[in-house]
């Protein structure tokens, strides 16, 4: 038997999810005017103490400091061939934070050439160029 109200019945489960979260978001006014250009302008960036404390050795005494983890963090999105426009972004701003100049950036995204191919590191370098022409325009 099926059912009037339930026009989902009978489909593909995580097909009739998805059109019912798509649905959903339709719904609401707001969504229409969301980019997630939008979204990364509204996260913050976390300041170079912070991060220091956190991921750096402020709680490690003799650990790597925070910029040297967020030059690594560069190279793993790099290696993986800088997919996440934000996350990659966001990366980028975080290292320019804890202290990293333009050349470490550039430093560490070319080394990268040499393991995770030439249009890994041509993408990985667009989108870091973005950032530190953001950068430049807001000094």
């Amino acid at each position: 038997m099926s059912d009037p109200k339930n026009p989902f019945e009978g489909a593909n489960p995580f097909s009739a999810m998805m059109e019912q979260a798509q649905e959903m978001a339709k719904s609401y006014p707001a969504m229409e005017a969301f980019t997630p250009k939008g979204f990364e302008k509204m996260m913050g960036t976390m300041p170079k103490d912070m991060m220091e404390m956190m991921f750096g050795n402020t709680l490690n005494e003799g650990a790597l400091d925070a910029r040297t983890r967020m030059l690594l963090t560069l190279a793993g999105l790099t290696m993986q061939g800088a997919q996440n426009d934000m996350a990659f972004r966001q990366a980028v701003r975080h290292a320019v934070e804890a202290g990293a100049t333009q050349q470490h950036i550039v430093e560490t995204i070319g080394q990268m050439s040499m393991f995770a191919g030439l249009p890994a590191m041509t993408r990985a370098l667009e989108l870091a160029q973005q950032v530190l022409d953001e950068e430049k325009d807001a000094t």
